[in-house]
């Protein structure tokens, strides 16, 4: 038995599958793409999350297209971070070209030019389906980890949301956040600390200080209404194909915050709507997390275990998450060790650090006979990547140096006309894109106030107007005392008058 046929028998023990499937491609060996030797990934596993890494131009987004169309083909909504912009051609069929019927005929895959039903999403002002959520939703736990507050300010955080509860304050936006966090130290203080304890007015401080950080990066646009159905992700077209869902992200690349945010939000909502899924031999929906690396980046300890957490538990919905970066270590080991699929493009050995990660991640995928891990991975081409991944046992798959198939769509983005056609296509926006500004906690609490203010200077008024009332009335009372008192003295004066004049004749008569 030639080496190449042992080899093939080894990778067709172990990726054939009984199931549905997807395929990535053909593995190689020995510099030769074996063109029967398909590999291949079990529906049924795609929910035990998954990693795509590489670097730069060797190919990791064409790997997420290939994923994303051959989901949708087996009905399976999709939903894409396009952080760099250039997913959009998913919704545009292949123009074709010779290396892709040649990369083909290699493969033994016939290639078919499609393309594919796209929604596009936005997160903030760029055009799209819009995504909010409200204050509520996210709920004191939560919003207390992105903020990352102390333990103090997360129970007074606690506080607040009770006594909006408690007091049908709706938090829908940052507006009202920031208005129930001031007035509980100033017009509310004395209420707020009778019925739930004493609030730290510097605790307060801190704590807006942080909406504010969060503010400064765009999130006044994602908190608010209408709040997005996450069950809007997991639509089908006509044909029964998965929509694919792509968020555009092109104008937060610098607003990590935000972005982690989101995610955060998206994953805990999903979370908490879908049902249980058990082994359903399919994924409900798939998530491919492009710069991944940006979920992690300035994320607080308590974030990053909320995120663990999450990726442990969001797979027995049906959910699959694809994070996509430049390097394996980009990702924490937390969340590297739930994952289940693992395409590895090539790596670049330009310095001792390049070496040192080179090393840790050959590390990171199953001893191999047929490869020297470390030595692929800085020699696989364009469009090339070794592949691991779950059978349908859920047993990791041997290690496969795979030439990937080619998207089916277009690999450049849509102009500006086919994306406005594509936009006006769209059964979302009438549903989300109207803004809503409902009366909430910031309305209800300055109509309280001025209310309030509006009785105090009422109160003051009445006072006032009282003061002078008794104070005209002692004028009065004693205008009238002087005026009696005055008639008395004229009285006496007269009669004073009138005694001397008698007297005065008197005495003239007398002499």
């Amino acid at each position: 038995m030639s080496d190449n046929q042992a080899f093939l028998d080894h990778i067709n023990k172990r990726y054939t599958t009984k199931g549905d499937f997807l395929t990535m491609g053909a593995a190689m060996h020995n510099g030769e793409t074996i063109t029967n030797a398909h590999v291949k990934i079990p529906l049924k596993t795609l929910n035990r999350h998954g990693l795509i890494a590489g670097a730069t131009g060797t190919g990791k987004t064409k790997t997420l297209q290939v994923l994303a169309e051959n989901l949708s083909e087996k009905g399976i909504p999709v939903l894409l971070m396009d952080i760099k912009g250039d997913l959009s051609g998913i919704a545009a069929a292949s123009p074709g070209h010779p290396k892709i019927d040649e990369r083909h005929e290699k493969i033994g895959i016939p290639f078919e030019a499609k393309d594919f039903p796209v929604e596009l999403l936005s997160l903030s002002e760029q055009d799209g389906v819009r995504l909010r959520a409200t204050i509520s939703e996210f709920g004191p736990v939560l919003l207390s980890r992105i903020l990352d507050v102390t333990e103090t300010q997360a129970g007074i955080i606690a506080i607040i949301f009770k006594y909006c509860d408690d007091n049908k304050l709706p938090l829908l936006d940052l507006k009202d956040l920031k208005k129930v966090l001031q007035f509980s130290t100033r017009e509310g203080k004395e209420e707020l600390e009778r019925d739930y304890g004493r609030i730290s007015t510097a605790s307060t401080g801190s704590i807006l200080r942080k909406i504010v950080e969060l503010e400064q990066q765009g999130a006044d646009l994602f908190f608010g209404e209408k709040s997005f159905d996450v069950q809007d992700l997991c639509r089908v077209d006509d044909n029964g194909r998965g929509i694919i869902n792509i968020i555009r992200l092109t104008d937060i690349q610098d607003r990590p915050k935000l972005f982690s945010t989101f995610m955060l939000s998206l994953l805990a909502e999903i979370y908490g709507t879908f049902p249980e899924q058990g082994d359903s031999g399919r994924p409900e929906l798939v998530i491919f997390l492009d710069e991944a690396h940006l979920i992690f980046k300035q994320a607080s300890n308590a974030l990053m275990d909320q995120i663990e957490s999450i990726v442990k538990l969001i797979r027995s919905k049906g959910v699959g998450l694809y994070f996509v970066t430049q390097n394996p270590t980009d990702v924490p080991d937390g969340v590297l060790g739930q994952l289940g699929l693992k395409v590895q493009h090539a790596l670049r050995a330009f310095t001792a650090k390049d070496r040192k990660a080179i090393k840790l991640t050959a590390e990171n995928y199953p001893i191999s006979e047929y490869y020297d891990t470390k030595e692929v991975l800085t020699s696989l081409g364009i469009g090339e990547a070794l592949v691991s991944a779950l059978d349908e046992k859920g047993r990791p798959t041997p290690l496969a140096a795979t030439m990937l198939r080619a998207p089916m769509s277009r690999m450049d983005i849509l102009t500006p006309d086919e994306l406005k056609t594509l936009l006006k296509k769209s059964n979302l926006s009438s549903k989300y894109n109207e803004e809503v500004d409902r009366e909430s906690a910031y309305e209800i609490l300055v109509e309280k106030i001025e209310k309030a203010e509006a009785e105090e200077a009422k109160a003051i008024a009445k006072k006032e107007r009282e003061k002078l009332k008794k104070s005209a009335s002692s004028s009065r009372s004693r205008s009238r005392r002087t005026s009696t008192t005055e008639k008395a003295v004229i009285k006496v004066l007269t009669s004073a008058t009138f005694i001397r004049g008698a007297l005065g004749v008197l005495n003239k008569l007398l002499k």
